[in-house]
């Protein structure tokens, strides 16, 4: 992916995931971002699961997505795709590696598909 100036949280937040096979592979839940010299700000990777939404969400909900997303997980921290990975941005995400590289993500996500957003009306439709 060549270098370029854009509006991240507009570009990549929220976004639908996709592996190099066209899988989906989640969601945007937030990035991992650094500072360079000068000043400038990069976008180093793109985080997943709940253990990264809940933090953004915040409050006492936020709290319990990124515990529960933890415990399913068994693991603290987000999933992390370093943007190496991103083969191409637009209304999707397409990674440039397969989902069963991140197998871990595949396991949480199919959970909260099942149990939490098939739930929620309207979430039926929204999970499939």
């Amino acid at each position: 992916m060549s270098e370029e100036t854009l509006d991240a949280g507009l570009a990549l937040l929220d976004r639908q995931v996709v592996d190099i096979d066209g899988k989906l592979v989640g969601k945007v839940d937030d990035l991992e971002l650094a500072i360079r010299r000068g000043g400038e700000i990069e976008v180093e990777a793109i985080l997943m699961g709940p253990q990264a939404l809940g933090p953004r969400l915040g409050g006492r909900v936020g709290g319990w997505i990124r515990r529960l997303g933890a415990t399913l997980a068994d693991a603290e921290e987000p999933i992390r795709v370093p943007m190496k990975h991103v083969k191409e941005l637009g209304v999707r995400i397409t990674l440039s590696i397969k989902v069963t590289d991140i197998e871990r993500l595949l396991d949480v996500e199919q959970w909260l598909r099942d149990h939490v957003i098939r739930k929620i009306p309207g979430g039926r439709d929204a999970s499939e």
